[in-house]
């Protein structure tokens, strides 16, 4: 049985079968199976992560990407695909058909506050693709990265009503959040069930980029096989190339090996430039806009710093090769097992724009960006030979970023510019596209992808899904541009918004009106922004068909037309829930729901793991006291009490050669250690670290403190400090109770799991009041305004563009 898709799940029919007082008169009849309609094809859904629109050379990049090559070969080639700036809102949107803050995400997950646009939670009455597909009779999976699932919620426990799963798919196999390290992914699921296979491994022996390969390919071969009549649905979504950039070393070497940044990054973009008018994947009339002032060029850089800013990004393009290269091992199986054919592939080149999260400098540890610390790149330089290995979170320096955009402007981030919002698409099916390696320019945008999914097998948009009345999709078919003949068709998507962190703009048949970005990302939460977001951003005006890369404003020369489109964005915005518009970093120490919320006391009584950040106690910025009681055996014990975090920023309570010693790692630059000194004896014994925070001066987080560690009511350690970790610990890493997962907070006192070889009675946290509210973010913030502040800001008691010096 097809559903007529109206209503799903369809009702049972009606028994067709014969029932009499006796079974030997009757007559049996089974309830048909649901199945999608005849020829259905299968959808192979790839989304790579912060790839610009530059960086792949189906695009004109100078990075190999033969996979993309192919679709792009066997299929069409789009060059006015746009995502909306970010990672999080981008995937909402892609999966549900409906514009972003219709779904909860106007910002990232971790951003989340309390209004209907931006609460994270993706509403029953917008069900996402993976349900309808699921309902209609497909198998469904999910492959990589879940960055909708509201942050609260991730832990091992639930509820699951928004993890895969819980949003219509049979089968996930990925890590929950932004990012992770691709070598020791702290927050990587099979369905719900935490997950550890890199322990054990040897050094750069297991990747997770190669495992979710491995686990497609498997998924594929299994379900073709098991039950090969039932089509399948696969969204496939590596980290690559959000940082860490984490490539194989094979990868790197091939990279290096072909010179392809040795020139710098202005001529790299310029030979881009070239290569984009010579494949057609940009307009003939496109400009190449001149390099910005704001960032150095190439001649202005020494020797070293040249070396250090080439390896930053042949590890990158290593790692846009490498994920390219896996992804065609799953493509190659779907080859095998005869299915190319009849299989939909549409592989979308990012989710945003290349990101310029890395500073200007780039960094080896991503969490020191979120917590306002720079590196020079004279500090950087010891971490060259192991840059992309796993002891580094590493990013590039934001030039290279810039270029990877060309020929637009802007970064990710950035949803008022092309350099944050278009994206390269190539989709395939070669049962129905005939026209390969045709290019199409239409205007279109990520929420276009489940409608056109929808139409290509057959099957309406959906009115009722499990009994609630669904919000009309938002996104519009692109199923018309398949046909040769159609190749120049006229884009039936003639208006989209675009907005994330106050940035924003309004498309109108080939007009944008966009606003100036008041900071650029890669300057941080200090940035200096308009505390009246309406009203406080300047106005942009681009004709993009007579200026594609929007190079040549035309606001002051045509300001009733910028006032029209303006007005249009009111309209946009108002029924799209994106206001009220927020720009404030004060969205990242937001009060939101879940299981850590207002709570002063945590207990718990025995070995637990991979509980997020925002499920857990928090002790940043805050008093606290961890008691921790505990039973020592005969011949000592050993192992982590408790921990959250690990190499690039955490802290950790444990027994080392029996002692007791709490470890703060601020950033991976600093360890601040309170030891015991002497083994415990077995018996029982209660362990306390109590930290006394210190408040001071006009910046309101990051503030150092006091620390006592003291064992069975004896102080045995104590130790003042200046400053600790400002925001956010390493968010792939989790908080864990008598073991550790991902990485050390210390690689010189232990490596993982470290399991405590004692018992645990009990472990309590007590909480003090945080110093680091929303209200007295913003009052901070707009005080930072006030004094126009507009340079990064590193943490309390660091000097500006520095890291903090190693301390034990």
């Amino acid at each position: 049985m097809t559903p007529q898709g109206l209503q799903l799940p369809a009702p049972t029919p009606p028994f067709t079968g014969a029932i009499m007082p006796n079974a030997v008169d009757s007559t049996s009849a089974w309830p048909p199976m649901t199945m999608p309609p005849g020829n259905a094809p299968n959808v192979l859904l790839i989304l790579t992560d912060d790839v610009g629109f530059a960086a792949p050379s189906t695009f004109g990049g100078v990075i190999p990407t033969p996979t993309l090559d192919r679709v792009a070969q066997a299929g069409l080639r789009y060059t006015q695909f746009h995502t909306t700036a970010l990672c999080s809102p981008t995937r909402a949107a892609l999966l549900t058909g409906r514009n972003h803050h219709q779904v909860g995400f106007g910002n990232v997950s971790e951003l989340a506050t309390g209004y209907p646009g931006y609460n994270s939670i993706i509403p029953p009455e917008t069900a996402t693709i993976g349900r309808i597909l699921q309902q209609i009779g497909y198998g469904t999976a999910w492959f990589g990265k879940n960055h909708n699932t509201p942050a609260w919620e991730a832990n091992p426990v639930g509820p699951f009503t928004n993890w895969p799963i819980g949003l219509g798919f049979d089968y996930f196999y990925g890590f929950v959040g932004g990012d992770t390290s691709q070598w020791q992914p702290g927050n990587l699921f099979r369905n719900t069930t935490p997950i550890h296979p890199y322990v054990g491994a040897a050094p750069g022996s297991w990747n997770l980029m190669t495992a979710m390969a491995d686990d497609a390919i498997a998924h594929i071969r299994t379900r073709t096989e098991l039950d090969p009549n039932r089509p399948w649905f696969i969204h496939f979504a590596p980290g690559a190339t959000h940082a860490p950039h984490h490539p194989t070393q094979e990868w790197v070497q091939r990279i290096e090996a072909m010179n392809l940044f040795n020139d710098g990054w202005e001529r790299v973009r310029e030979r881009i430039f070239e290569n984009q008018r010579r494949l057609g994947v940009i307009p003939a009339n496109a400009q190449l806009p001149p390099w910005p002032d704001f960032l150095p060029r190439w001649d202005s850089l020494s020797e070293a710093q040249k070396r250090l800013v080439i390896r930053q990004v042949n590890v990158y393009a290593a790692y846009l090769a490498y994920a390219d290269a896996e992804i065609g091992r799953v493509v190659a199986e779907v080859d095998r097992l005869g299915l190319t054919d009849n299989t939909l592939i549409i592989y979308i080149s990012g989710d945003n724009g290349s990101s310029a999260e890395g500073s200007l400098n780039g960094t080896p540890n991503e969490v020191m960006y979120f917590n306002g610390v720079a590196m020079t790149a004279e500090q950087q330089m010891p971490f060259i030979p192991v840059w992309g290995t796993d002891r580094t979170y590493n990013h590039m320096a934001v030039p290279w970023t810039w270029a990877f955009g060309t020929p637009y402007r802007w970064t990710k981030q950035v949803a008022s510019h092309f350099g944050g919002t278009r994206n390269g698409m190539a989709i395939s099916w070669p049962a129905r596209i005939t026209d390969r390696g045709g290019i199409r320019n239409q205007f279109h945008h990520v929420i276009d992808i489940v409608p056109t999914i929808l139409d290509l097998i057959g099957m309406p948009q959906p009115n009722v899904v499990n009994g609630i009345a669904q919000r009309p999709m938002d996104g519009v078919s692109m199923a018309y541009t398949f046909a040769r003949e159609n190749a120049n068709a006229p884009s039936t998507r003639r208006t989209q918004y675009f907005e994330i962190l106050g940035n924003r703009a309004i498309y109108h048949d080939g007009w944008i009106a966009s606003t100036t970005p008041a900071s650029p990302p890669w300057v941080g939460l200090t940035a200096p922004l308009p505390s009246d977001v309406m009203h406080g951003y300047r106005w942009e005006l681009y004709d993009t068909t007579a200026d594609p890369a929007q190079a040549r404003d035309l606001a002051a020369e045509q300001p009733e037309r910028l006032r029209m489109m303006q007005d249009l964005f009111i309209m946009e915005a108002t029924r799209n829930q994106v206001f009220p518009l927020n720009n404030s970093g004060a969205a990242m120490v937001a009060q939101r729901p879940g299981p850590a919320a207002g709570r002063r006391q945590f207990v718990y009584t025995g070995p637990s793991c991979c509980t997020q950040a925002n499920a857990a106690p928090n002790i940043l910025n805050r008093s606290f006291r961890i008691t921790a009681e505990i039973e020592v055996p005969q011949g000592g014990a050993n192992g982590m009490l408790v921990t959250q975090g690990g190499r690039f920023a955490g802290w950790g309570f444990y027994l080392r050669e029996g002692r007791p010693v709490f470890t703060m790692n601020l950033l991976g630059a600093e360890y601040v250690k309170w030891d015991g000194q002497q083994a415990l004896p077995p018996g029982s014994h209660t362990l306390v670290f109590d930290f006394v925070l210190t408040p001071q001066g006009p910046i309101p987080f990051g503030h150092g403190g006091t620390g006592t560690l003291s064992v069975n009511g004896q102080q045995v350690a104590r130790r003042s400090l200046p400053h600790t970790t400002p925001i956010t610990f390493a968010w792939d890493e989790t908080f864990d109770v008598g073991m550790d997962m991902g990485t050390p907070v210390d690689d010189r006192d232990y490596q993982v799991p470290f399991n405590f070889t004692g018992r645990i009675g009990r472990i309590t946290f007590d909480m003090g009041e945080t110093t680091l509210t929303p209200e007295v973010m913003i009052r901070f913030l707009n005080e930072m305004q006030a004094r126009g502040r507009d340079v990064e800001r590193p943490a309390p008691g660091v000097a500006p563009g520095t890291a903090p010096a190693r301390r034990n």
